[in-house]
């Protein structure tokens, strides 16, 4: 499968800001464990201050009950992790943010909802490879949030 990416400028806009972006857990671990070269475009942004990472605790939560789970068991160890040092790594690159209402339009997976409510509130981006999340790309986008699974930089190869 394809995933739908979302192309940024390699370089700034003059007197950009920081844009804030929510991550489901799929992307977290592809960004804290995994290292997936996917996730490479991501780490730069984060790392140069053009996107913030915002979560509610309901989705450290998850992580944490998402990181006991047996199959991933072996893929902390080969990475030299413990669970704690991940929940420690969403600590220190993610802000909290508040539970976010309802958004207006409702995924097909009642885990993934908090993602979307939190990237509608606050009008982020919202990075997923959840199906079910990437099929309300475009009732989210009229909502003023760009979903997609990864991000592509377009431009100069001098990178973020």
């Amino acid at each position: 499968m394809r995933w739908p990416e979302l192309r940024l400028s390699a370089r700034p806009a003059q007197g950009e800001g920081a844009r804030p972006v929510v991550l489901d857990n799929n992307i977290v671990l592809d960004l804290l464990l995994f290292a997936d070269p996917a996730a490479a475009a991501l780490r730069g942004l984060l790392a140069a201050g053009r996107l913030r990472w915002i979560a509610t605790q309901a989705m450290r939560d998850e992580l944490a009950c998402v990181l006991q789970y047996a199959h991933l068991q072996p893929r902390l160890q080969r990475a030299g992790r413990q669970a704690q040092q991940l929940l420690a790594d969403f600590d220190a690159g993610a802000c909290l943010r508040p539970e976010a209402v309802r958004a207006p339009c409702v995924c097909k997976d009642a885990d993934d909802q908090k993602f979307i409510d939190l990237a509608v509130a606050e009008r982020a981006l919202l990075l997923s490879k959840d199906k079910a999340v990437l099929a309300l790309r475009k009732r989210l986008l009229a909502l003023q949030v760009q979903a997609a699974a990864t991000i592509v930089l377009e431009g100069a190869a001098a990178g973020p």
